[in-house]
């Protein structure tokens, strides 16, 4: 609910000489499958759900791109596809949500330093697909986000969310400047997830 103001201050997309960022949607579906199939092995650390299981199918992820093409319609929350610059290849996705998110909802929210959890209005998410990640493209991408959610959108403080199991994001992200700021623990979740600023 917290995005409906920002209906007309959304951009539309991110091109930069290596990739593509814009909404996802249903046609990009079969892209996106084989993303999400390469990278199952790291997207469940990260989703902390079994998600994606060894049977997805590829109706299986249409029903979650059309939810997802609808929620950023919607204003409920934001999903980037990420692509090369041709859009001939899908290199993960972006996931922009509110700080009451339903993901988050029973999670028990520490703080690391200061900052008021009231004071976040957003919480990013992100990952790329297997194959790309020797190429360093996850860096590149949070850096463009960085500069992308500072200069083009109208968030106010908003948080990169990680699992302390995808170890790979976490060793990436803390090799910035970027700050933990909290930790979440969800009940049915083994591993914390981590809020950096």
């Amino acid at each position: 609910m917290l995005f409906e103001s920002l209906a007309s201050e959304v951009p539309d997309r991110l091109v930069t000489e290596e990739f593509v960022l814009r909404p996802i949607v249903a046609s990009d579906v079969e892209l996106d499958y084989a993303a999400v199939m390469e990278s199952k092995e790291y997207l469940r650390p990260w989703e902390q759900t079994g998600w994606p299981a060894d049977d997805f199918t590829l109706e299986q992820d249409l029903q979650d791109v059309e939810m997802l093409e609808q929620r950023h319609a919607a204003r409920h929350a934001f999903t980037y596809t990420v692509m090369n610059t041709d859009e001939t290849e899908c290199w993960g996705c972006v996931y922009i949500m509110p700080p009451d998110a339903r993901a988050y909802a029973d999670a028990v929210i520490t703080p690391v330093g200061g900052r008021p959890w009231e004071d976040c209005r957003a919480l990013v998410n992100f990952w790329v697909r297997t194959s790309r990640l020797a190429s360093g493209v996850d860096e590149r991408l949070l850096d463009a986000l960085r500069a992308w959610l500072r200069q083009d959108w109208n968030l106010g403080p908003h948080l990169f969310v990680t699992n302390e199991q995808v170890t790979q994001q976490v060793e990436m992200i803390e090799r910035t400047d970027l700050q933990l700021r909290f930790t979440m623990a969800k009940p049915t979740h083994a591993g914390k997830y981590l809020a950096y600023e």
